[in-house]
């Protein structure tokens, strides 16, 4: 089971390549869905990641996926065009995943 990452943004792409993790850039919603619809359809990748920007793209599509499908697990990461304070949003996922505010 692997990894594959969707983002916008191509320092993202070749950070993640550092780590042995393969993706695409994709800067429209056409672009992503059809990217989605050909990764729902491979059965060797486990998670994908895609980029806040994207998932802005089509919330309806990912949180659809995210409740009906239990492969591939998405999960939804910051980028460099994220907020100013991801030490806060790592807080409230922890929060929320746990029950527990910290």
């Amino acid at each position: 089971m692997k990894f594959f990452l969707i983002t916008d943004n191509v320092d993202t792409l070749m950070g993640m390549r550092l780590v042995g993790i393969e993706g695409v850039v994709l800067h429209d919603r056409s672009k992503v869905l059809m990217e989605l619809e050909r990764i729902l359809h491979d059965e060797s990748i486990g998670i994908l990641m895609i980029t806040t920007k994207l998932v802005e793209l089509c919330p309806d599509v990912i949180s659809e996926l995210k409740l009906r499908r239990a492969k591939p697990l998405i999960v939804e990461i910051p980028d460099r065009h994220g907020g100013d304070n991801i030490g806060a949003s790592i807080d409230e996922y922890v929060s929320e995943a746990i029950g527990v505010k910290l």
